[in-house]
């Protein structure tokens, strides 16, 4: 340690634009206590030098510090993984031999499971575990993170019967790995934790559907805990799909780069590809019996593959024996002078509004009363609409396909009789996790898509996509979300193999975010996902897959 005796280092806050100098190894903490930083919320880490940092990371060299709460997205993410481990402690110490899952992000929560023997989910367990998790809460207990050799948690884990965290572990090529601990209990996470368990000052833990529901702050407003918004038919597809894949034992990162290290990536593809052919087929079958149905309408958030499965669900309506036609509700965008503004007065293409619904509703109307419609198109380049002398007649067999992130709100096809519709929501809902403890956010999955068709189709950067992604999460919030459970029938649109190919893809792209950008943190969290999957060869993808709208070499036109 004396080798550091005089020896400084200048540290940048950025919070309040003061630089400083510190001794070589001065902690953030120390940092944070020196400076003037006037945070709304308690001071939960920092990036240094746009990476994301714990609070008790020593500094050995000039650094830019900027300190974040939990209204950081980074900073959320730090507290929710830091509750997880509380709720975690605080079963344990209620039923010792207890295997936790944390399995689903639904209802504005996280979805939790206890299994063991004896144990029932009913009110006062869930009351009993909240209870328990206040009293770790107001001992305020630190969190503490320890470098380990990767063996010596591989025997920690197969102590605690952790079997994903083992198989996961034994695949990794690092001699050391990071672990944290709580009181005793250790445990590992793919990311940082908050100081210690007072920073949780917000939460609760309510019976919902066939167990409960860990609630965390919103975001916006930390004060107040995220509103519960039932989701029965996103639960009930959720379920479906984590029995699925626990069946074909490709629940977790490990298992599947098991399947993968045998050699059966190319089974893990033809699997997954026909669970998604089937799917298609029933829901086609089903518009089929209902001789009501005349309009499709399908909506789903960014990168959920929309249309790659209309143009599958349209091939099997015709095996069917009906005949699908598209409608690109693209080409009803009102001309660019009377497209709405958002709040800092740039066009605001996502709102409703900036769809001409009037001429929509009167072209279904009328091609259901059997007249010929001169359908519009858009010109994205100059703004306006324009005709080509394309038309459009049905007759009682033609089923129109209407794709779009409005499709599912009632305001978008108002003047329709309802009894002709037929709505489908579909995303990309993981349900492959890291492991029991850590999820894989279905939202990082349809980013990863995003960023390689961005590159791919629209000559945008990895930067560039993650710089709108904000924005288009917001407008997804506001547009889409609140109506999926509107919908008929919904799609999960994941692969379980997925993650293993676009890794090949995605890291290259990562790579080149430089740290002086912003969006360094996230490019980094991100690459750290996919370091947790084997690669797996694209070869087997059919032509017609939804990742094929991705990567390319789909057999469909775009």
């Amino acid at each position: 340690m004396n080798i550091n005796m005089g020896k400084i280092i200048k540290i940048k806050c950025e919070n309040n634009g003061i630089e400083t100098e510190y001794p070589l190894g001065t902690s953030l903490k120390q940092i944070l206590d020196n400076q003037n930083v006037n945070l709304k919320y308690p001071v939960v880490g920092a990036l240094v030098n746009n990476e994301v940092e714990e609070l008790s990371y020593e500094i050995f060299k000039a650094k830019n510090v900027n300190f974040i709460d939990i209204t950081h997205k980074d900073g959320m993410r730090m507290y929710i993984r830091s509750l997880y481990f509380v709720f975690m402690k605080a079963v344990y110490e209620l039923f010792p031999e207890a295997e936790i899952r944390i399995d689903h992000s639904v209802s504005k929560g996280y979805y939790c499971e206890i299994l063991g023997k004896g144990i029932e989910h009913n009110v006062q367990l869930i009351s009993d575990i909240e209870n328990r998790m206040r009293k770790i809460v107001n001992a305020d207990i630190p969190f503490l993170r320890s470098d380990i050799l990767n063996s010596e948690a591989i025997e920690i884990f197969e102590q605690k019967g952790y079997e994903e965290k083992v198989c996961l572990f034994k695949q990794s090529p690092s001699l050391y790995t990071s672990v944290y601990s709580l009181n005793g209990l250790v445990d590992y996470f793919y990311g940082y934790l908050v100081p210690s368990t007072k920073y949780l000052f917000n939460f609760d833990l309510v019976p919902i559907y066939k167990s409960m529901l860990l609630r965390v702050p919103d975001p916006e407003n930390p004060e107040k805990l995220q509103p519960i918004v039932m989701q029965d038919k996103m639960f009930d597809v959720l379920e479906e799909h984590k029995e699925w894949v626990r069946i074909l034992k490709a629940h977790s990162a490990g298992k599947v780069n098991e399947q993968v290290l045998q050699g059966n990536g190319g089974e893990l593809i033809k699997v997954a590809e026909a669970l998604h052919e089937k799917k298609i087929a029933i829901i086609a079958e089903q518009i089929k019996t209902n001789k009501k149905i005349k309009l499709i309408l399908v909506s789903g958030p960014s990168s959920s593959g929309k249309t790659t499965f209309s143009k599958r669900l349209a091939v099997q309506l015709r095996v069917a024996g009906l005949k699908p036609v598209m409608l690109s509700i693209d080409n009803y965008f009102v001309d660019r002078d009377d497209t709405p503004k958002d709040e800092n007065g740039d066009y605001d293409f996502e709102a409703l509004e900036a769809i001409d619904t009037v001429l929509l509703n009167k072209n279904i109307n009328d091609l259901q009363a059997g007249k010929k419609v001169f359908l519009p198109k858009f010109d994205f380049g100059t703004g306006k609409r324009f005709y080509d002398g394309t038309t459009l007649q049905t007759d009682e067999e033609t089923i129109i396909i209407a794709e779009g992130i409005h499709a599912l709100n009632p305001k978008m096809t108002y003047g329709i009789d309802s009894g002709i519709k037929f709505k489908i929501y579909i995303s990309a809902l993981t349900q492959i996790a890291i492991d029991g403890h850590n999820r894989v956010p279905t939202t990082d999955n349809r980013l990863i898509r995003r960023i390689i068709r961005d590159f791919k189709y629209r000559k945008y950067t990895a930067l560039d996509t993650l710089k709108r992604w904000d924005s288009v999460r917001r407008g997804e919030r506001k547009n889409i979300f609140p109506y999926q459970e509107e919908a008929d029938v919904m799609f999960n649109s994941a692969l379980l193999y997925e993650l293993g190919v676009l890794k090949k893809h995605a890291v290259p792209l990562l790579k080149e975010i430089w740290q002086t950008e912003a969006e360094f943190a996230e490019a980094q969290r991100l690459l750290k996902l996919l370091s947790y999957f084997k690669e797996i060869k694209e070869d087997e993808i059919p032509p017609t897959s939804i990742l094929r709208e991705f990567l390319g070499q789909s057999s469909f036109h775009y």
